[in-house]
């Protein structure tokens, strides 16, 4: 008499898992669709991060906006360049503000909140004209000072600030 071949396996044969054909199908399609899925999910978020992080220049106010936190709030010029029109800018004013606005707060060794609001755009054609009321205030509440400025904007393949000059 012989043995009885052992479980698991034919004698001689390949032992394994997944020896037939219908287990070695489903690990395939199961792979596959687990790839699919991974693909359209890193695909899916490309595009969400894109929207998400995508610079909106499509309207003056908004352009203003983000420009004032960048440079203003932030002083990342790096962040505020996305901002600006390509050539011919000038932020001589802005630019002192912000300097006599960090020179304060090493003065006096406090820090200075910069809030403003945009109080009407008037456009025509291609350029804008921005009216910004700014207001600093020192962070433990003693003081406070405002000033106007005029904000002027290009449409350059998007809406640009092109320059800044404080009327009061």
């Amino acid at each position: 008499m012989t043995a009885p071949a052992p479980l698991g396996g034919r004698p001689g044969g390949r032992g394994g898992r997944f020896q037939s054909r219908r287990a070695r199908l489903i690990l395939a399609l199961t792979g596959g669709l687990l790839a699919l899925l991974c693909v359209g999910g890193v695909g899916a978020f490309i595009v969400l991060y894109d929207e998400a992080t995508e610079i909106k220049r499509d309207s003056p106010g908004a352009v203003v906006t983000s420009f004032l936190g960048a440079y203003l709030s932030n002083r990342n010029d790096q962040e505020a360049a996305f901002y600006q029109c390509q050539s011919g800018v000038d932020l001589s004013a802005l630019q002192a503000f912000r300097d006599d606005t960090v020179q304060r707060e090493q003065q006096f060794s406090v820090g200075i909140a910069i809030r403003w609001r945009v109080l009407s755009i008037a456009t025509n054609g291609t350029t804008s004209i921005a009216k910004v009321e700014v207001n600093r205030r020192i962070s433990d509440g003693s003081g406070r000072d405002g000033s106007s400025w005029d904000v002027t904007l290009e449409d350059q393949n998007g809406w640009r600030v092109c320059g800044a000059q404080q009327t009061s």
